[in-house]
């Protein structure tokens, strides 16, 4: 979801982490212009047998017919065809957040379908990433003889959404993978000065997204991270990592580095935006993970950095606004959110905070000089 623009950075970063012994890659049809990448990648230096991929069905994009029929090849196709691959590894059901979907989805034929799949050898495993309630996840992970799942976890989400508890129940079933170890980046280079001090002081070698890091590798339940890096530094940096890591590598003293840098985390963080970017398109065409992003840094990395972002992010001074003050709450972003964030009431406060009337002032006239004049809708 996070690979560079360019194809030959892509390829770099890919086959240079083939080399380096990693062998699983996560990707989904709703992520753009992800699986063709990994695909061109693979089959132009013919390494597909090396790698096991996971990749998955956008439950959110799919629509039953009167009969309630789901056409589930239409999407697994594709993939197939972007992936340059005759079968997946690992084909997960995208965004499952209750157990009421889940329902849905076998009412429609999904159980029968991957069972076809299977008998086929175009499906390998199947299982779920998961973005609910705790309890809804049990439900879900009891419902079906899952051969993976994955959730958000990371030391800042230790009890949020599958959490903890859901880790170790599906851990005692099946191999478990940890999406946003990073929460979006915001664990490597988003936090609070004050928490990358703390982190720096405990282990000046260790950068903050190492930290992350080792406190999901130090868990004996993680079977993978998934991490995405989009810079040769990044990916060095995580085979260095992984390589020195090992299950109950944190001791007493280092656990409690974790409980400081939360405190500081959670007195400047006011929305837990991932910038995840399910919630777009937006209809009227707000930035809302931008908007949160820049209102977020607001607090942990000061208000001129928190304004330098908004007014990038929000296109203060270009012809097309995605400011919050377009929202019409319509309402249509917030099922899509894995976080269950209130969205149309963080906009309305992103506003008010983000958008003094100097702000406008200054995005007014800077738009006068730049020659950049809105269109009235």
């Amino acid at each position: 979801m996070r690979f560079p623009m360019s194809a030959n950075k892509i390829e770099e970063l890919i086959m240079h982490a083939i080399d380096k012994g990693i062998n699983y890659f996560d990707t989904a049809w709703i992520y753009p212009g992800n699986e063709e990448a990994l695909g061109s990648v693979l089959y132009k230096n013919n390494v597909r047998y090396k790698v096991l991929i996971a990749t998955k069905l956008p439950l959110i994009m799919l629509k039953p017919s009167k009969d309630n029929v789901i056409d589930f090849d239409k999407y697994f196709n594709q993939s197939l065809e972007r992936l340059k691959t005759d079968y997946i590894d690992y084909y997960l059901m995208h965004m499952v957040t209750d157990m009421d979907q889940w329902k849905k989805m076998k009412e429609a034929g999904i159980e029968s379908w991957l069972a076809q799949k299977k008998k086929s050898g175009q499906i390998k495993h199947v299982g779920f990433s998961y973005h609910g309630s705790g309890s809804e996840f049990l439900k879900v992970l009891d419902d079906y003889n899952w051969e993976l799942a994955m959730i958000q976890y990371n030391y800042f989400d230790e009890n949020f959404q599958a959490g903890v508890k859901g880790l170790k129940a599906a851990a005692a079933k099946m191999p478990v993978i940890v999406m946003e170890p990073l929460l979006g980046g915001k664990l490597a280079s988003g936090l609070p000065k004050d928490a990358v001090k703390i982190f720096k002081d405990a282990d000046p070698k260790t950068s903050p997204a190492g930290w992350a890091l080792n406190w999901l590798w130090n868990q004996s339940e993680v079977t993978s991270v998934l991490s995405g890096m989009n810079h040769m530094d990044q990916l060095e940096e995580n085979i260095s990592l992984s390589e020195a890591a090992s299950i109950g590598m944190l001791d007493d003293s280092k656990k409690e580095i974790y409980k400081k840098v939360l405190e500081c985390v959670n007195r400047s963080c006011k929305v837990r935006c991932t910038g995840c970017n399910y919630c777009m398109p937006c209809p009227v065409g707000v930035n809302i993970p931008g908007c949160f992003t820049s209102y977020n840094s607001r607090y942990s990395m000061g208000y001129v950095e928190g304004m330098k972002q908004y007014v990038m992010s929000t296109g203060l001074m270009s012809e097309k606004s995605g400011s919050p003050v377009l929202c019409i709450n319509c309402g249509k972003c917030e099922p899509q959110c894995p976080q269950s964030i209130s969205i149309v009431k963080e906009l309305n406060t992103v506003r008010k905070k983000m958008e003094p009337w100097f702000i406008k002032f200054v995005g007014v006239c800077a738009r006068a000089f730049l020659g950049k004049k809105r269109k009235k809708k």
